[in-house]
């Protein structure tokens, strides 16, 4: 089967791309910006908090080796979907969680997926599923973020090693490796 792409937003881009370049079956993670007004958004003005962007990953994977489905149990257990507009410090809703489904088909699973999952959280799921708008790639330096820069990041050494243990703890047949968490 071909490979598919799933749009995701789950706080800060650094974090969900560095779980997700982990899991068996990606073959690519790219940061970028969807769901705003602005043409061609900058990192500094989605950081702002007026496009309208969330900072998300476009995940390009292999259904033959990763569901959508287990793709979004993996998205739910790594970062905190019952956050309206934030994940930890970082608050706006340019960190906001959410699915962009490319398909019917997506979308279905995300409804699913949202109701599957919402056993696992304390607090209702704020996750919402947004219509899939223009695909904005995030600048070159914040692609594959924490296999560089991050691993000298304060806020990346405080936040993304919990998500990869997270990863490995709850996904571990489908984690590439063991490197450093």
């Amino acid at each position: 089967m071909a490979e598919q792409q799933a749009i995701l937003a789950g706080g800060c881009f650094w974090c969900t791309e560095a779980v997700f370049n982990d899991v068996i079956g990606v073959s690519k993670v790219e940061s970028g910006y969807t769901g705003g007004t602005v043409t061609s958004p900058t990192y500094r003005q989605v950081c702002g908090g007026d496009t309208g962007h969330a900072e998300a990953i476009r995940v390009t994977f292999d259904p033959d080796q990763l569901s959508y489905d287990d793709l979004l149990d993996i998205f739910f257990a790594t970062h905190d979907p019952t956050q309206l507009n934030r994940q930890g410090n970082d608050i706006g809703t340019q960190y906001r969680s959410a699915i962009f489904p490319n398909s019917p088909e997506q979308e279905e699973a995300a409804k699913q997926a949202i109701a599957r999952n919402q056993a696992n959280w304390p607090a209702p799921i704020a996750t919402t599923i947004e219509p899939l708008g223009t695909w904005w790639p995030a600048e070159d330096y914040h692609q594959a973020y924490w296999e560089g820069e991050g691993q000298r990041s304060p806020y990346c050494l405080a936040v993304i090693p919990p998500k990869l243990q997270k990863l490995r703890k709850s996904f571990a047949a489908r984690v590439k490796s063991e490197t450093a968490a």
